[in-house]
């Protein structure tokens, strides 16, 4: 709705060639699916009264706005505090995995990519950063990856790389796309940052400009 509400207002007081709409908006036309992970009866990783569903949600609207800003056509898997499980599913887990890759792979608009939003965990307090995991089922996810990641490296201060993940969820889904740890919740300082607005404005940009890249370089 951002961008439709911006084009028609460029459209109104002036006009613009197509480069300009290109200029001003460089991810016009592509579809992209962003998955807050958790939510609802799952609440992820847990640190006292911090829940990472939490996070994730907040990380992914921020996200949500800065790629719709760019031009891009932008959905969520969860806009609130719920799960897709249904009463009926022997396993609630892989039931509300299921219904996301539907989601994201059967819809009306073709999804270009789609980008899955978690916070990490680890027993040791020490380890920290964001990174960028993908299945290896095609090289546009490894190039995704690639293009987030090094934007992740510009604008934190991780110095992770790249890995590979076999999940339920990354393993079956048709469409390209990626994991993005941001943060360790495990980590005292990277806990404090994740639960701010400006961090994770500045995570959801980083992102936004990682995709960019992506797209740009295609």
């Amino acid at each position: 709705m951002i961008i439709v509400i911006l084009i028609l207002i460029i459209l109104i007081v002036g006009d613009f060639s197509n480069d300009t709409l290109a200029s001003e908006f460089p991810l016009l036309g592509k579809v992209i699916f962003i998955d807050p992970g958790h939510g609802g009866r799952d609440p992820g990783v847990v640190y006292g009264s911090i829940y990472e569903k939490d996070i994730n949600l907040e990380i992914s609207k921020k996200l949500e706005e800065e790629l719709s800003l760019m031009g891009a056509t932008v959905f969520l898997t969860r806009e609130v505090d719920i799960d897709h499980s249904s009463i009926y599913d022997a396993r609630k887990k892989r039931g509300d995995l299921y219904r996301r890759i539907k989601m994201i792979d059967e819809n009306d608009l073709k999804t270009d990519i789609y980008l899955s939003i978690h916070i990490n965990w680890y027993n040791d307090g020490y380890w920290k950063g964001a990174e960028v995991l993908y299945y290896d089922s095609n090289s546009n996810n490894k190039r995704l990856a690639e293009k987030i990641q090094e934007s992740l490296k510009k604008d934190t201060d991780t110095t992770r790389d790249i890995r590979t993940t076999s999940l339920y969820m990354y393993k079956y889904i048709n469409t390209p796309g990626v994991l993005i740890e941001c943060g360790f919740l495990s980590n005292y300082q990277e806990r404090k940052a994740l639960q701010t607005e400006e961090y994770q404005r500045i995570l959801a940009k980083s992102i936004s400009f990682g995709v960019l890249d992506f797209f740009q370089s295609s």
